[in-house]
């Protein structure tokens, strides 16, 4: 059964696109497009103006400059609702569900009914079992979205998109919350709809991903157009050189290490959550000094609460976290600290710096009371400016001055500002939770190198990462989490996609050993 496509587009072009916010030209005359059966990537590292771009296509921004063709023939589009009546869907990074209603319900709100003002859930129920058997997106009409998995929450909105007759589809990172199967899963989809003459638009900074799906990719750096290229005639290595406009190491040298006795221990660890219910359940680890051990998993299944707790932001109800022999547990953190804990945040503006301070100040956070920066009551500046100046230089910090306001940095070097002052103290035991998220990929490159630079250094490691490349190229050995629970630890050498996938989807070692 083929369900034909209500929209008929052929082809849809950007032409000339300016967006201007204050400070920053987002769109710097753009030109984009897209043709129907095709898959076309846009590339580029977060403020590229991938999104920026697509969210005038879709309505939602109007731009400064520039036009947009459908078949070639110029059209208006003001508002989301000019979008879907012109054959354009978006598939959001954060999905535009009702949990607390059906996936049916979810699908007909806003649309009208014969019913009046009831829905007409039995039809739509209908015709979705008959998208969904065209585009192999199984889910059943009838569940409650909250019941659903993340991967079968995307799978409604497609099928919402498809249902108001998308001919074009614009999918923003549609493959951050997934498990490795449930991308695949995805790509089978995408392919099939591409089959079947959708044009989709596919966002990423995944270099492996945009290789693996797309036809054509167009690579944006600063707001810009660098080249639109035919996937099967490029490679990571070039991709990643246009992304940042230089050479990039993609894998980062790991050399030997000899591993020490365990430096951080935790034994049965409980953390209670946000919502009052426990988000880490019972978890044992060993991390040796020398060693970085990953932590992989999608989003919300403890990792967080996890960090929190070996760094002092959040209290156990249960369980010891040691360093070195010594039981640490619900210390604060400025004991944890001085104490030899560092601690990379993955909230780096609620947790990591203080964006009104400056440089200077950042750098100093945790340290400025202490000698030899501080005599008594009176701080040594002197010593603060030269030991701030060093930092900047030795981790590359790309700031006018240490007097700098921190909010004028990009994310990259705020990053670096973090990890300089966090490794600079030579700790014993490193917390990095998502230290790349949101970094380009040319800072991403150097923070991978100062991470594996620790394990010389004999420093315990811990990274959490949502990033199972970074995760494999990291690690000495690797952990999933699952609904607060480690479902095992592998050795970096047996870490496969596939293992992890099914581990981070709730199935243990054991259970795939057995099976």
């Amino acid at each position: 059964m083929s369900l034909p496509v209500t929209h008929k587009i052929d082809s849809v072009a950007l032409r000339n696109i300016v967006k201007r916010f204050p400070g920053v030209i987002a769109s710097d005359h753009v030109n984009f497009d897209v043709k129907a059966g095709e898959i076309h990537a846009l590339l580029g590292e977060n403020g590229a103006g991938k999104t920026t771009l697509m969210r005038i296509l879709y309505g939602l921004y109007q731009p400064d400059e520039g036009e947009i063709l459908i078949n070639g023939k110029p059209v208006a589009i003001r508002s989301p609702a000019d979008s879907i009546q012109l054959g354009l869907g978006m598939i959001h990074q954060h999905f535009m569900l009702v949990p607390t209603l059906s996936v049916a319900a979810n699908v007909a709100l806003g649309l009208k009914s014969s019913r009046g003002l009831l829905l007409d859930l039995e039809v739509v129920s209908q015709r979705l079992r008959a998208l969904s058997e065209t585009y192999g997106l199984r889910v059943d009409p009838d569940a409650m979205v909250w019941q659903l998995a993340v991967g079968e929450q995307q799978r409604v909105e497609i099928l919402k998109a498809l249902y108001r007759g998308a001919a074009l589809l614009i999918l923003d990172e549609p493959t951050a919350v997934l498990t490795p199967q449930e991308v695949d899963e995805l790509f089978v989809t995408l392919r099939r709809m591409a089959a079947e003459g959708h044009s989709l638009i596919f966002i990423s900074h995944k270099l492996h991903e945009v290789l693996a799906i797309s036809h054509r990719v167009t690579v944006l750096r600063n707001g810009r157009v660098v080249q639109t290229l035919n996937t099967a005639e490029t490679s990571r290595k070039e991709l990643a050189r246009l992304m940042v406009g230089r050479e990039v190491m993609l894998r980062v040298e790991r050399p030997e290490v000899q591993f020490g006795a365990p430096r951080l221990v935790i034994k049965d660890l409980w953390v209670t959550g946000d919502k009052g219910l426990p988000a880490v359940r019972g978890t044992s680890l060993q991390i040796r000094s020398g060693e970085i051990l990953g932590i992989a998993g999608v989003s919300g299944n403890g990792q967080r609460e996890l960090a929190e707790a070996i760094a002092g932001l959040r209290k156990p109800t249960q369980g010891q976290i040691l360093i070195d022999g010594m039981d640490v547990t619900g210390w604060r953190p400025e004991k944890l600290i001085l104490n030899g804990l560092a601690y990379i945040s993955e909230e780096r503006f609620r947790d990591g710096v203080v964006k009104d301070l400056t440089v200077e100040e950042n750098l100093m956070l945790e340290q400025h009371g202490h000698a030899p920066f501080a005599r008594g009551i009176f701080l040594d500046f002197g010593r603060i400016a030269s030991h701030t100046q060093e930092m900047i230089r030795d981790f590359e910090i790309k700031t006018p001055s240490r007097q700098t306001p921190l909010r004028n940095l990009s994310g990259g070097n705020i990053q670096k500002l973090i990890l300089a002052r966090e490794l600079t103290r030579k700790p014993r035991v490193l917390i990095a939770s998502q230290p790349t998220r949101g970094v380009d990929i040319g800072s991403t490159e150097y923070i991978h190198s100062r991470l594996v630079a620790q394990r010389a250094e004999q420093t315990a490691t811990l990274l959490i990462s949502e990033d199972l490349d970074e995760i494999r190229n990291l690690s000495d050995r690797i952990a999933v989490m699952y609904e607060g629970r480690i479902m095992g630890v592998l050795e970096r050498e047996d870490a496969s996609i596939e293992k992890l996938g099914l581990m981070m989807a709730g199935v243990s070692v054991e259970s795939q050993e057995s099976g």
